[in-house]
């Protein structure tokens, strides 16, 4: 059990059946009146953040999140596989659960598999990978007057934008969390 007077940032609890995560806390005692706990906390399996006030004494379940590193092995259908590289079992998760930014995923990449009692609820790609352009426009020269970008097609599939200079078969690192392209390889 864990009370509201004990909140820091990052720990989790058990809330109306929710997991919660404190992001912000401050503790209040105003001149008249009792003391209370001003909390912003995000819900960990919907992103939902809500501020709340709580009584010190509130008790709340302590929330154990699960953060395991598996690597993606392959897709089948509307189901992702994960091998646990310790134990080499293949888990099943489902596309619904995946972000957006797993489209710059590719197989035997790790990620990091986050679950609460046995379901997983999020999967976070590394921050930073390096893929292959597959397709993309030639750049014209004399066309950088100013920071211009076309588009281009990586070894997942995923389209993003990059410099004029970048050709087709060239290695490039890419930012996961904002899908821009960062430099050559």
């Amino acid at each position: 059990m864990i009370t509201a007077g004990d909140f820091r940032n990052g720990v989790t609890f058990e809330m109306d059946g929710q997991v919660m995560q404190v992001v912000e806390f401050q503790h209040v005692k105003p001149g008249k009146g009792a003391a209370f706990v001003r909390t912003k906390m995000k819900n960990v399996i919907t992103g939902a953040v809500t501020e709340t006030s709580f009584n010190p004494t509130a008790k709340f379940e302590n929330a154990t999140v699960d953060r395991k590193t598996m690597e993606f092995s392959y897709v089948d259908g509307d189901l992702y596989y994960f091998m646990d590289p310790e134990t080499y079992e293949l888990e099943p998760i489902e596309k619904s659960v995946l972000n957006d930014n797993f489209k710059f995923v590719k197989e035997n990449m790790s990620c990091i598999v986050s679950s609460y009692k046995g379901s997983v609820f999020n999967v976070e790609p590394p921050m930073f990978v390096e893929l292959e352009v597959t397709a993309t426009d030639p750049g014209f020269a004399g066309n950088t007057a100013t920071n211009a970008t076309k588009p281009a097609t990586l070894e997942t599939g995923a389209e993003i934008k990059v410099p004029l200079f970048i050709e087709q078969g060239e290695t490039i690192k890419i930012d996961t969390r904002t899908g821009e392209y960062l430099s050559r390889v």
